[in-house]
């Protein structure tokens, strides 16, 4: 498969089954729902094994910013599944489309101080998964902007599982558009959204962005 030549530049490796071959095209099926009991064949290990290897550190950048993501999707009640390539992070069962974007002080590796939270969303091109194709333009994919925020500034108080250490900055796409992409710290982002909300605030703030009331 040839991509267009803007799509290079931001592109590795497309996944093996979205590739072309003498114009064939390999769609994927649709991934199973894991309970993680799963065995492996030849291996004495389970998917939750693979899971606790891989993602038990909810710290981390990469997990950290699943996690935001999964708390977003659980405020609105999405019941679709996190697709790597898509152009938004979450679909409300409303239609709304969500992009998310999650910060904190901590890291989990040592540091000498506290990071300072800085959010930036850009126009991007947008990958269609089901075509197999990016899209002509670059636009801003999303309908609302929720900009997490983990609170902790210690390791002891610390907890992933406590939903109510994060904080959600929430805008619309014209408020997002107007920042053409600039860096934005948590002074900004006020401006930006308005005051933050917690996770129990976080159905009502991305309502009100999108212009409707919650879906029920």
């Amino acid at each position: 498969m040839t991509l267009p030549r803007r799509a290079r530049a931001k592109t590795m490796v497309l996944p093996e089954s979205l590739c072309f071959h003498s114009g064939m095209s390999f769609a994927p099926p649709p991934p199973p729902n894991l309970s993680g009991d799963e065995p492996f064949e030849g291996l004495h290990a389970s998917v939750i094994d693979f899971w606790r290897f891989a993602m038990s550190d909810l710290r981390t950048n990469n997990v950290r910013g699943y996690l935001a993501e999964f708390l977003v999707a659980q405020a609105v009640g999405s019941v679709t599944r996190r697709v790597e390539w898509d152009p938004w992070d979450v679909t409300a069962p409303n239609g709304t489309r969500i992009e998310v974007k999650s910060s904190g002080y901590l890291q989990a590796w040592t540091q000498q101080k506290l990071s300072t939270p800085i959010y930036r969303v850009a126009a991007a091109y947008g990958w269609d998964s089901s075509a197999g194709a990016w899209s002509v333009e670059q636009t801003f994919n999303a309908d609302v902007y929720v900009f997490a925020l983990q609170t902790a500034k210690s390791h002891e108080e610390y907890d992933p599982l406590q939903v109510e250490q994060w904080m959600f900055y929430v805008a619309n796409r014209k408020a997002v558009e107007a920042q053409a992409g600039a860096r934005m710290g948590l002074v900004t982002l006020a401006r930006v959204c308005g005051e933050a909300v917690s996770y129990d605030g976080l159905r009502h703030a991305i309502a009100a962005a999108a212009g409707g009331e919650p879906h029920q």
